[in-house]
């Protein structure tokens, strides 16, 4: 009786409803986002803060920021599975509820070894189980508009890049870094909560199908009965142990793992190298802001783009483009030859963030692909453990970013390579199902 009440409400919301509400889930996801990469790199802002505070190097300060990278990409892999077994919504509220938390104890640290427990650990965990169950809903949400759905989902990240550190630095001014810690974590617990609140895991339970068509019937049996007999094969047979035994989720994971080795330098290291430039703080947070604008661009205009385009071959070309602005930003000096790399590289890394997931849910969508996209995420972990901290250790050896940013333009062209071997997903589902 209760199932069908909750049927026969859902119907009643859909014919009231103008917009699918696949588009709320990706508003809400967008939000959350927002906030949680928002106070990930917020983090740049905050490094001269902590070298003055606890007298750290570039190296040992980078290392905060990559423990928690290292984490929030690493934990994908469990959080996403258990997303897939028990519902993504909750996971996602316990995982804001961390963030908060680890910026609230971080305003009250007095060592370094204490930011690297409670900011490593807690904005890590709190990540870790908040991107990767995220992500996934949208992709159940989307198969048509996939691309398009997963670049405006993933904006929050190019935003918060873009409005969070700002919002940051001026508190800092406003106040110190303790008290910009204190409010963030109230931002982020109230509205994050908000969001979370309104994520549904899949269109079926409102008797919806991917991409805003209507099903006859709320139940997941009817549902199946509208999709073809590939993608039932694909959604009930592919497990992440499946995954895990095909060439075209190790060429992925081996072009993830080369791209991210660069991807995350610029975050943490563009601001200080632009100070040792000669240019001001204001400068530095202005440059991480046009990452943000770039970022929000390319999630946005890309993603829709691929769509019509083709998604692993518009991935291919973001890690093309990425060394080569990597190789600009070698001989970059000035303000604006600064401020252009800032922004064609946000744009790449905002295409590179919204069709990583698209590429792979073309390849193995399904029930469990909160569960394989943790686990691909592992590589974004070793690379975002590897690439700020080897950058912040060779400045500190040669007082030079030369060599990281060099390996940043080899190891991006290295996965444009892995990319452009895969298979079109089409042709290897129908070859994997023979």
């Amino acid at each position: 009786m209760k199932e069908k009440n909750q049927e026969e409400a859902g119907k009643m919301g859909c014919r009231k409803r103008k917009v699918f509400y696949g588009w709320i889930v990706v508003a809400c996801v967008c939000m959350i986002l927002f906030l949680a990469f928002g106070s990930v790199y917020t983090f740049t802002t905050f490094f001269e803060s902590f070298q003055v505070e606890f007298g750290t190097s570039r190296s040992s300060t980078s290392l905060v920021f990559a423990i928690a990278g290292f984490l929030y990409f690493s934990l994908g892999a469990i959080s996403g599975q258990i997303a897939d077994r028990m519902g993504s919504r909750w996971v996602i509220a316990s995982g804001v509820f961390v963030i908060s938390l680890g910026l609230l104890l971080s305003s009250f640290t007095v060592t370094v070894k204490q930011i690297y427990l409670v900011y490593g650990l807690g904005i890590g965990i709190g990540v870790g189980f908040t991107y990767v169950p995220a992500v996934g809903v949208v992709q159940r949400w989307f198969v048509t508009r996939r691309g398009l759905a997963s670049g405006i989902a993933v904006m929050g990240i190019g935003l918060g890049t873009l409005g969070m550190p700002a919002f940051s630095a001026v508190l800092i001014h406003w106040s110190d870094w303790r008290t910009a810690y204190m409010v963030m974590s109230a931002c982020v617990f109230c509205c994050g909560m908000a969001a979370a609140k309104l994520i549904v895991d899949s269109p079926e339970e409102m008797g919806l199908m991917p991409d805003g068509e209507r099903s006859m019937r709320g139940d997941r049996t009817d549902l199946q009965n509208n999709i073809p007999e590939k993608s039932q094969q694909l959604e009930s047979e592919l497990t992440v142990k499946d995954v895990l035994k095909t060439h075209p989720f190790w060429l992925l994971y081996a072009g993830t793992f080369s791209g991210s080795i660069g991807v995350f330098i610029p975050f943490v290291h563009l601001m200080p190298f632009s100070k040792d430039l000669g240019h001001t703080t204001s400068t530095g947070v202005l440059l991480l802001g046009l990452i943000g604008v770039g970022s929000t661009v390319g999630r946005f205009l890309i993603g829709g783009l691929a769509d019509r385009l083709g998604r692993r071959r518009s991935l291919t070309c973001m890690y093309a483009v990425m060394a080569a602005i990597f190789a600009w930003w070698l001989v970059s000096s000035r303000i604006w030859e600064l401020a252009l790399v800032a922004i064609i590289f946000g744009t790449c890394y905002g295409g590179f963030v919204a069709l990583l997931p698209a590429v792979t849910a073309d390849y193995f969508s399904g029930s469990n692909i909160s569960g394989i996209l943790g686990a691909l995420y592992t590589s974004v972990a070793f690379g975002n453990l590897l690439g700020p901290t080897f950058a912040g250790f060779m400045f500190d050896l040669r007082q030079s970013y030369v060599i990281p940013i060099f390996m940043s333009i080899l190891a991006a062209i290295v996965a444009s390579i892995c990319t452009l071997f895969l298979e079109k997903p089409e042709s290897w589902r129908e070859t994997f199902f023979q």
